[in-house]
């Protein structure tokens, strides 16, 4: 690990970020759907919903900005060019994922700020953050090494939102609890994380750990295809 060339690579991301409306835009989604919730002038939200929240960030802004800088770089045909500098894998992950992060936190302190953030300064709630933090963080560098363009991210997006960040809305669809549906969202990251913070739990946590593992192995399989991409 290269401290250097990361600090390299965040400076060059972090201009092509300020320079991508897009990219800009996206960060204020939680933070406007949090003032929305907040005009409905409730005393406490739900945990399901504040999770919802959470779930809005870690795919709209730390999936969706690690897709679209990825398949940026894959598309202008930098991308290769950096896998094969002197820059290793982590140089390159680390780099890159120090903006999505920075721009991640501040997003979802402010949201959560809005609503309420105490709930979330604990040890389990704050373990499950930083475990769906890096879930979504590496199923979007994985999708965005496989994309071919910024445009082909989108039709991505909308099933890693639905089906990860929307997961605690599939409850009001009117599916039976104990159906075979409820049962598979039931095991998703941001539904674990519920019923780690519920129940005070390290069960879900250990869970989640390995949706992280599972996303970690995919990322690390498409950084291979790339490589070895003629």
């Amino acid at each position: 690990m290269n401290v250097q060339r990361i600090s390299a690579i965040f400076e060059k991301d972090i201009k092509d970020f300020m320079k991508n409306m897009m990219l800009l835009t996206m960060p204020l989604i939680p933070v406007v759907l949090a003032l929305i919730y907040d005009r409905m002038g409730t005393e406490e939200f739900p945990l399901t919903l504040l999770y919802l929240i959470v779930g809005v960030t870690f795919s709209a802004v730390t999936s969706s900005t690690m897709m679209t800088m990825m398949a940026e770089e894959n598309e202008k045909k930098t991308l290769r060019g950096l896998i094969l500098s002197p820059a290793s894998f982590v140089d390159i992950i680390i780099g890159k994922s120090l903006v999505t992060g920075l721009i991640t936190l501040v997003s979802l302190v402010v949201s959560l700020m809005i609503l309420g953030i105490d709930p979330f300064l604990n040890t389990i709630p704050i373990s499950g953050l930083i475990l769906q933090f890096l879930f979504f963080l590496f199923l979007g560098i994985g999708i965005g090494l496989f994309s071919k363009s910024i445009a082909s991210t989108s039709v991505y997006l909308m099933p890693v939102m639905f089906l990860f960040g929307f997961t605690p809305m599939v409850g009001q669809l009117g599916f039976s609890e104990d159906g075979i549906v409820m049962t598979i969202f039931d095991t998703f990251p941001v539904m674990q994380a519920i019923e780690a913070h519920e129940n005070s739990s390290w069960a879900p946590i250990g869970i989640i750990t390995l949706w992280v593992a599972a996303a970690a192995l995919f990322m690390f399989i498409c950084f291979k295809r790339t490589v070895t991409d003629d």
